[in-house]
């Protein structure tokens, strides 16, 4: 079958003024969708986690390090190498079509046969179980990964933020539903599946796929040598990744276990939720910069300072409030997380802006980059983590404090020369945001302790207030320039780069 309409091309040629139009267009969806979808992800979160207990989070946590990691080897990466190609008509498509559903039925099969070794490395029979009926989350893959590459190709996203916002509400019902009627770890399990399975109907009609799969692969050698480049990529990252709870998972008891990962979860919500939409949106929006002919290094360093100020004040803010957030969101039941969320959140805002890197190379066809920064991380975090892990869960979040700056200064090193940035523009760009967040923390050390007795709840909304406060003071004093290049980039039709 063929599709009814052609793949359009993007316009690489096109005004500087449409081309922030349609980026500006496609932040604004694909960012606020997945902001509402978080919404309602996380107020399903907060109702569940109450109902739960950390045993059962520590259990799930063991199986998500299966799942992710065979997840790496899901074809995502090849239905990516459609975005930078230069062309794409329906036979390229069949043969992405093809390879996804191939690797994810040797996926799924793969996952069956590994529970049970899983199950006896953890010495918790019921993983073999859950990692079973996890299996069926890889049939959903191809018809997610190839029509999310089609649309953003083009930067059409959204039909992508309706269909995570319909994801998300199918997967937070029924999360919501089986752990009030005691479904207990089942409720995380199966509240995914419908998620993605929801996500995927909604994805497919959207993008029309209606070509059939090309199993003859002559002629799709580049995208097979980008694609299994970005796959080597994506293996560094998954073992840097889940290296600590695969590593607690032998040392740590369920309760133990269960906090960190909670904590880490928190922590995680702005780096692991809200970058990879801004990374989905630059990696095409670079990649059609770069065919136009015109660099990439102004773009880059206004995206590394604008996700520095709004990174650093929340981590940061997040780590001076940790005991008040957790009693808040989570209950009493959890308090002993508190001390984890503050160490993790002071490490968060160095892995932010270390994650918004990639898509800068990877838009100029050199993966090369992405290659060697994620296997500098997946040798440093698990020799860390291995060396920190008889230190409790402590020890890991101490990890962490050597781990991000190291592998930050990496990727820079190694980014910015291939972009044609330079460090002294870097630093200038981020300095702001630096300081209006010092100020910030310190305007928060001083108030707090002084505060009288009061609820939880209640010392939250007086210190983010005064935080915040403090935090735009400082910014409209010193970087005027800074907010109005973000004002502009949400409101008006002209960007301009840093």
């Amino acid at each position: 079958m063929t599709a009814p309409n052609p793949i359009p091309e993007p316009d690489a040629g096109a005004s500087p003024a449409g081309f922030t139009a349609r980026v500006r267009s496609a932040v604004a969806w694909r960012w606020g969708s997945q902001l509402l979808a978080q919404v309602i992800t996380w107020t399903s979160t907060l109702m569940v986690v109450r109902l739960l207990e950390p045993g059962d989070y520590g259990l799930f946590a063991m199986t998500q390090v299966v799942l992710v990691a065979l997840n790496f080897l899901n074809g995502h990466s090849f239905a990516t190498s459609l975005i930078q190609a230069d062309k794409v008509d329906e036979r390229r498509i069949g043969q992405v079509f093809a390879m996804l559903l191939m690797l994810n039925t040797v996926l799924a099969a793969a996952q069956l046969l590994m529970a049970p070794i899983a199950a006896d490395y953890y010495n918790q029979p019921q993983v073999e179980t859950i990692l079973r009926v996890q299996a069926l989350i890889f049939f959903t893959t191809p018809f997610i990964a190839m029509p999310t590459a089609l649309l953003s190709r083009r930067l059409e996203f959204r039909s992508q933020g309706l269909a995570n916002m319909i994801g998300a509400v199918a997967g937070a019902v029924t999360a919501l539903v089986m752990a009030w009627f005691d479904y207990g770890v089942w409720a995380l399990v199966i509240a995914p599946i419908v998620g993605f399975a929801s996500r995927a109907m909604v994805l497919t009609y959207a993008a029309r796929l209606l070509v059939w799969p090309v199993f003859d692969m002559r002629g799709a050698g580049d995208l097979i040598t980008f694609g299994g480049a970005l796959t080597i990529c994506q293996l560094f990252w998954i073992i840097q990744s889940q290296s600590d709870i695969f590593i607690a998972g032998r040392h740590f008891d369920l309760h133990d276990l269960g906090l960190y990962s909670e904590a880490l979860f928190l922590t995680l919500i702005v780096t692991g939720r809200f970058l990879p939409p801004i990374n989905e949106v630059a990696y095409p929006a670079y990649a059609e910069v770069h065919k136009a002919g015109r660099s990439i290094a102004s773009y880059f360093i206004t995206t590394q300072r604008t996700v520095l100020l709004v990174t650093a004040p929340i981590y940061v803010g997040l780590a001076l409030v940790a005991d008040e957030a957790v009693y808040t969101l989570f209950g009493p039941k959890w308090t002993e997380m508190a001390p984890l969320v503050a160490g993790l959140a002071l490490a968060m805002p160095l892995m932010a802006l270390q994650i918004v890197c990639s898509p800068a190379t990877n838009a100029m066809s050199k993966p090369g980059a992405y290659l060697m920064t994620n296997g500098f991380g997946a040798v440093l975090f698990p020799v860390l983590f291995l060396t920190a892990v008889n230190a409790g869960p402590m020890g890991l979040v101490h990890a962490w404090w050597f781990g991000a700056p190291a592998l930050l200064l990496f990727t820079l090193a190694v980014t910015l020369p291939k972009i044609g940035a330079r460090w002294t523009d870097l630093f200038s760009a981020l300095l702001p945001g630096l300081l209006a967040t010092l100020a910030m923390a310190m305007v928060v050390l001083w108030v707090k302790p002084a505060l009288p007795p009061m609820p939880a709840p209640l010392v939250l909304a007086v210190v983010g207030t005064l935080g915040a406060a403090t935090y735009l003071g400082v910014l409209l004093t010193i970087a005027r320039p800074a907010l109005r290049e973000i004002r502009a980039f949400i409101f008006h039709r002209d960007l301009e780069p840093a």
